[in-house]
This record gives C-alpha cells, sequence and structure tokens, in this order.
C-alpha cells in the first residue's frame, strides 16, 4: 500500500511539505492558526490544490496573524470571497474568521493556542474532534485528525522508515512525549 512518504518526495509541492512541514510540532500560534485555515479549506477539495495556494491563503489572510484576521469586518469578508487566489467559500472564510476569535480566548485563558492543545494532551481522536467542535467552526473528524497529524499531536504523518520521521523524532512531538 502507497502512502504520503512514497508519493510525496520529488512532487514539487508535496515534497518540499512532506519534508519540512508535515508533522514537524508547530508552536508558534500564527502558523497553528494558518494550518487550521489551510486544513478548513481542503474539505472536499485535495490537498494539492491547498498546496498551490498556501501562499496565496498566507497574503490573503495577512500573514495568518491572529489578532488581525479576528478583527475583520465586512470589508474584508468580501475581499476575500473575491479573491481568486483562495478558496472562495463563504462558510470556510467565516469559519477562519470566527476560529481566529476562538483563538483569542484560547490565548487569554490558556497563554497561546499551542498551551491549550497541550493541556488537551493526550486525547482520543473522538474526544479531539469534540473538543473542537465545541471551540471552532467547520471543524470535523478529518480536518481535526489531519490538523493534529500535520502540527505533530498525533503520529502517522510518516513512515518509521521514512528519513523525515528521524527528523521529527529528534524534535520530540507531543505525540511521541504521550507515547513515553
Amino acid at each position: 500500500m502507497s502512502s504520503y512518504c512514497d508519493e510525496a518526495p520529488g512532487h514539487p509541492f508535496h515534497g518540499p511539505y512532506h519534508d519540512t512541514e508535515y508533522g514537524f510540532p508547530i508552536r508558534d500560534n500564527d502558523k497553528l492558526f494558518g494550518r487550521l485555515v489551510l486544513e478548513i479549506n481542503q474539505a472536499g477539495l485535495s490537498w494539492l490544490t491547498i498546496l498551490k495556494k498556501k501562499d496565496a491563503f498566507e497574503l490573503a489572510y495577512d500573514g495568518f496573524r491572529i489578532g488581525t484576521v479576528a478583527a475583520y469586518g465586512d470589508a474584508e469578508r468580501a475581499r476575500l470571497l473575491d479573491d481568486a487566489g483562495i478558496i472562495r467559500n463563504r462558510l470556510k472564510v467565516n469559519a477562519a474568521i470566527v476560529n481566529a476569535q476562538a483563538i483569542l480566548t484560547l490565548q487569554r485563558n490558556y497563554g497561546s493556542f499551542a498551551a491549550w492543545l497541550d493541556a488537551s494532551h493526550p486525547l482520543p481522536l473522538d474526544a479531539w474532534v469534540k473538543q473542537f467542535r465545541a471551540t471552532f467552526k467547520f471543524t470535523g473528524p478529518e480536518i481535526v485528525r489531519e490538523f493534529l497529524v500535520s502540527t505533530g499531536y498525533l503520529p502517522d504523518a510518516h513512515r518509521k522508515t521514512c528519513p523525515v520521521f528521524a527528523q521529527i523524532e529528534a524534535l520530540k512531538p507531543p505525540w511521541m512525549a504521550a507515547e513515553a
């Protein structure tokens, strides 16, 4: 059975993502938020579509700065819905704004988005999904799973025989600490 570790290397978009981002632990709040926005926008589409638009998303959402996105009003919402460089879906655009506002609350209560994730870790996937659905918009099981795998909170981003696995292992992502 083929895996992302077999298919991604050498691909112009999947390769760099596989080799330098996927499964690597993220602590920066804006980067965590950015990954959540990308995962939400992938729903119903291919990850390749999102990877091709990743830079446009970062530009459109002001570098994924949580405070900036949380303050978006009607003008910014209309701008995003008119931006052909990103996914122009009203539910996904609204989710990004509402989720940025939710993360501001998490930051006030926990100190950071990462600290909230850490306080909840480890949980089984179904409990994570329940928690995400209670906190965020547009976060079903697959979005939550991919967000957590891609940010180092759940395992299975890479096979143990993949060269990238050793790099991630050296960083001691949260899922590895949970297994120890």
